[in-house]
């Protein structure tokens, strides 16, 4: 069960993450800032694979997977609007810190014992490293923007 409850976890940072993908991207396309909406795209794209996948795992062993990313989504959402508010570099940095810990996260799960190898697998030669990608876009965007 505790390998449940963890691949659960990941599954609302990765909704989090889709939740607050699409908020910057809403604000950047009414903006007018199409370059930055198509760099953050590939992100949030797969975010939104991730979700899939993971929903898959936790069907996969019987149990049923969130459907919202609860409490910290919710936070995700108010802290990257008043970045939003701040302008693209802070939404860009918000964006960063939400990916930086989603790798945090995905390190933690990997140190579970329980987790089922074609869930510990996945993260190892997927998530983990879509997450390490992400971070290095939004570092090369960030020195643009600045």
């Amino acid at each position: 069960m505790q390998s449940i409850d963890t691949i659960d976890k990941l599954l609302k940072d990765e909704l989090s993450a889709t939740e607050t993908y699409q908020q910057v991207l809403n604000n950047f396309r009414e903006k007018g800032q199409t370059a930055e909406s198509e760099n953050l795209m590939p992100i949030y794209e797969d975010h939104e694979e991730a979700v899939s996948t993971l929903q898959t795992q936790i069907r996969q062993m019987g149990a049923n997977p969130s459907e919202d990313s609860g409490a910290w989504g919710s936070w995700a959402k108010i802290v990257q609007g008043g970045a939003n508010m701040m302008g693209k570099r802070s939404a860009l940095k918000a964006l960063q810190e939400g990916e930086r810990t989603g790798a945090e996260d995905y390190e933690e799960a990997l140190q579970n014992p329980e987790l089922p190898s074609d869930v510990r697998s996945l993260i190892e030669t997927k998530l983990l490293p879509a997450q390490q990608s992400h971070i290095r876009i939004l570092d090369r965007l960030l020195d643009i923007a600045a």
